[in-house]
């Protein structure tokens, strides 16, 4: 059987253009940090919206128990008034 040669063809340098270098990494990882916070704040905006959501719902909750408890409370209390 037959081996083939592999050998890698370089490119020049010289043949690059300012468009087909990539960008500085300190550029691009600071670009990835920037969108990274961005879709963090973002993040925390929906939870503490629906953490409020939340805080509402429980508040109303709570009032209409205490709501109830008191009913009840008056309730039998004029049950056992009527029975003295």
């Amino acid at each position: 059987m037959v081996q083939r040669v592999k050998e890698k063809a370089k490119r020049p340098a010289a043949g690059r253009t300012k468009e087909q270098a990539s960008p500085s990494p300190a550029a691009t990882s600071g670009d990835a940090r920037v969108k990274a916070l961005e879709q963090e704040r973002d993040r925390l905006k929906a939870e503490l919206e629906e953490a409020r959501q939340r805080i509402a719902a429980l508040e109303e909750s709570r009032s209409a128990v205490a709501s109830r408890i008191d009913w009840v409370i008056e309730s039998l209390s004029g049950a056992v008034d009527r029975n003295d």
